[in-house]
Order: structure tokens, then C-alpha cells, then sequence
């Protein structure tokens, strides 16, 4: 019993589940819609990466140290008490291992 458009029960896991012409018309349509939405984003993710890339490739090039900016943007995305409790523990494990 094969209806094109109509609802079938799955019986592994009792949820009706679209069949044929539904399965691929506004629930396919919508789907596409997310994903092609995603692409996009993915595309200017990508073009923003390579974008960053550049501006630390140029303050490399005027003799910042590129590993110690990333450091520090890291660090600034932190909230002060998760920075300052982060700090002082680093203190506290470097004392233990006699780095101070």
C-alpha cells in the first residue's frame, strides 16, 4: 500500500515518517534551504580565516610576535576572575615544578 505523499507508520520505532512526493517537496525544500544557508557561512568562515591569516602574516611582518598576540586575544575573550583564576593557578603548578 504504497501512497505517494501520505504518512507511513515506521514499525521499528512507531513514528510516522514522510513517504514520496511529501518527503521530497517542503520538508526537502526547507532541508536544502538549511544546508545552502550553511554553505554560505562556511564560505565566509573560510574567506574570514584567510583574512585573519593576512593580518597576523603583516604584524609578523612589522616584528610582532604572532604567538604572543594569539595569547593575548585569547586572553581577552576570558572573563577577569576566570583569567585571574587561571593565572594563579598556573603560578601555583609552575612553583610546585620549580619553575619560580
Amino acid at each position: 500500500m504504497s501512497d505517494t505523499g501520505a504518512m507511513q507508520n515506521d514499525i521499528d520505532t512507531g513514528i510516522e515518517t514522510a513517504t514520496g512526493s511529501e518527503a521530497l517537496g517542503i520538508t526537502g525544500e526547507r532541508l536544502r534551504s538549511f544546508i545552502e544557508r550553511i554553505e554560505r557561512l562556511e564560505e565566509e568562515k573560510q574567506a574570514l580565516a584567510e583574512d585573519i591569516k593576512e593580518v597576523f602574516a603583516e604584524a609578523k611582518g612589522t616584528g610582532f610576535d604572532v604567538k604572543i598576540m594569539r595569547k593575548i586575544i585569547r586572553m581577552r575573550k576570558q572573563d577577569l576572575n576566570d583569567r585571574k583564576e587561571e593565572e594563579a593557578l598556573l603560578e601555583t603548578y609552575m612553583a610546585a615544578i620549580g619553575m619560580i
